[in-house]
């Protein structure tokens, strides 16, 4: 059951979800009003205006590490900025039912996206990425806030863990189970990223499931799951194919159109924190 009735960050009112461990007292308000740049939970807009004077943020805590245009990445990690990134696990628990993580943000590595305007770098959406994962999940948890969804902006925040584990030569995959609305997003960045890499090679050059999932940087299983799904890989002819559909890359099209967005890779200014141990650097 939900406790929380409405919160209010920067421009935005939103309902929320679902339960977020909040202290008690602050679930009883009509309005639980929050600062947009520290995630500084209080009582009333008064506490708010003082709170900004004394705040003094006007974007994440942490590292910059990508901009194009407006859009930026910060990478926060969850030891260093501790109460930042348990009051960011508290706004996302208001609407993802399936998270856990609340207190303990020591093992995590948070990247927020943010939209600049004149007033400061806004917190659009965020994953969390486990420092070492055993199981080589790149997202445990994937949430873009509810004022800003439908604006393409879930996609992005995919495609940026996958060009992440490309800089660290690795295949990644999400933590299980995503909500529904991230499975409804993976599964059409999947699609969308597997057949540019089909469409875009040369018919002629033999290409494996193992160098598609090189190419996008998925696990050979997620590459598996959408080609099957999409009926992309059949059998002929004593072997397996490739098959694209009219109807496919029809939709592909369309897709890629409404996709405003792209992230640059080159833009990305980050070293991944096992190269040391790897000898990387």
């Amino acid at each position: 059951m939900k406790n929380i009735s409405l919160i209010e960050i920067g421009a935005h009112r939103v309902v929320p979800w679902y339960f977020s461990p909040y202290p008690e007292e602050y679930t009883k308000l009509p309005v639980l009003y929050l600062c947009e740049f520290c995630l500084l939970y209080v009582k009333s807009k008064t506490c708010l205006k003082r709170h900004r004077v004394k705040c003094g943020l006007f974007y994440p805590p942490g590292n910059e590490i990508y901009r194009k245009g407006e859009i930026s990445f910060f990478e926060i990690d969850g030891r260093k900025n501790r109460t930042y990134c348990h009051n960011l696990c508290l706004v996302a628990k208001l609407f993802l039912d399936h998270k856990t993580l609340y207190y303990d943000t020591d093992p995590f590595l948070f990247y927020v996206m943010t939209v600049r305007d004149e007033y400061g770098m806004h917190l659009v959406g965020y994953f969390s990425k486990e420092k070492e994962s055993v199981e080589n999940y790149n997202v445990a948890c994937i949430l873009t806030m509810p004022q800003h969804q439908r604006k393409g902006y879930g996609k992005l925040l995919i495609e940026f863990s996958y060009e992440l584990s490309k800089i660290e030569e690795k295949t990644g995959s999400p933590e299980k189970p995503l909500s529904d609305l991230g499975l409804l997003s993976y599964r059409s960045f999947w699609s969308q990223m597997i057949v540019e890499v089909l469409k875009t090679t040369d018919p002629s050059v033999h290409l494996s499931i193992e160098e598609v999932a090189k190419h996008t940087a998925f696990t050979v299983e997620d590459v598996m799951h959408t080609l099957t799904t999409n009926n992309i890989i059949r059998y002929f002819k004593g072997g397996y194919v490739f098959c694209l559909s009219q109807d496919l890359l029809d939709a592909h099209e369309k897709s890629m159109k409404k996709q405003r967005n792209r992230i640059d890779g080159d833009k990305i200014q980050w070293v991944p924190v096992d190269w040391a141990k790897r000898g990387k650097w």
